[in-house]
């Protein structure tokens, strides 16, 4: 056979492998997750809200991946830093996600010298799912305060201002500083080891403020416990309808949030991010799935994989100018 003749079918069967890979990988997207498991890393414990978010997003994605079984892994240490590094490490195919948090993804480059995983290289992101706006909580019993002015003056007539965190390098303890910054304070924070730790030290009076979660906040501001003077959101929060935020009070440099979203490991095929987008996004529009997440003091967000993916990069400069003022380092 001519060698011409050969070139030119050698030719023609790349031509046609060429066109046939873009509608065969295509096909393999439709088809995502076809009855394979896909598993969710969380890196945080069970019943914590990263882990809350995870199971009801979890369960809703199975319902409409054909009941097929969607499995949440906590792997909880290091503030998130061990399920992050086993997630970039996985092979990108889609059937392992993350639901990544501000504090991995944002605040952790500027707090650790070195991390194990590049926040901005081993992943891609597909979806925020919901932020988790702050309150400004003081113990009503100890701090005669309504609002945030009010606040504010009391704090200048005290010795001083000690501000509970729920940990050092949380987005509580960089918004205190953040707090204080904006408005002419020196706020000491307090870390405490847990949650009911912090809390403790607001009933007893050994601190005098902390920027809570809604979620965490709204019960014991119903139960009377606390009060809260401001949220920090965009809007005023569904679960503290009655709060308004620290925009309206005339701060509107002082509107952080922390948020949850699923991120895939880098490399993994656009065609099944552009899937797993569209079904979180679908998912997120159920009546039922929106309203279990928003009774859980979430607001519920859905973005496109770019959106999501500038919101991480912007973050990563608001929290890092906030960390290099403080000098804190985690190493």
């Amino acid at each position: 056979m001519p060698s011409s003749t050969l070139g030119r079918r050698a030719a023609l069967v790349a031509a046609a492998a060429m066109l046939a890979a873009p509608c065969a990988f295509a096909q393999g997207a439709d088809a995502f997750p076809g009855g394979k498991p896909v598993r969710i890393i969380v890196g945080f414990p069970a019943g914590t809200g990263p882990d809350i978010v995870a199971r009801l997003l979890a369960q809703k994605l199975s319902e409409g991946w054909n009941n097929t079984g969607v499995i949440v892994d906590n792997k909880a240490g290091a503030g998130g830093l061990i399920a992050a590094s086993e997630a970039a490490r996985a092979a990108p195919d889609g059937y392992t996600l993350m639901l990544g948090e501000t504090g991995q993804l944002s605040i952790a480059p500027s707090t650790y010298s070195k991390l194990p995983y590049d926040p901005k290289k081993d992943f891609v992101p597909v979806s925020q799912v919901v932020s988790a706006d702050f309150a400004l909580l003081v113990n009503p019993q100890k701090v005669p305060a309504k609002n945030v002015k009010e606040f504010v003056d009391w704090s200048r007539t005290q010795k001083g201002l000690f501000m509970a965190t729920f940990g050092a390098g949380t987005p509580g303890h960089f918004g205190a500083f953040m707090f204080g910054d904006a408005l002419k304070l020196k706020p000491e924070a307090v870390h405490y080891k847990s949650t009911a730790d912090a809390l403790g030290g607001m009933f007893s009076g050994d601190v005098q403020g902390v920027f809570a979660s809604v979620g965490l906040a709204a019960p014991n501001v119903k139960a009377g416990k606390l009060a809260a003077l401001a949220t920090t959101g965009p809007a005023r929060a569904g679960a503290l309808p009655d709060v308004p935020t620290f925009k309206e009070q005339g701060y509107p440099e002082l509107e952080f949030s922390s948020w949850f979203g699923i991120v895939a490991p880098a490399k993994t095929p656009p065609a099944v991010v552009a899937r797993v987008n569209a079904d979180i996004l679908k998912a997120l529009k159920a009546p039922d799935f929106r309203a279990k997440l928003e009774d859980a003091g979430f607001r519920v967000t859905g973005t496109s994989a770019d959106e999501f993916s500038h919101i991480i990069a912007a973050d990563t400069v608001k929290w890092g100018k906030a960390v290099a003022a403080t000098g804190f380092k985690a190493d």
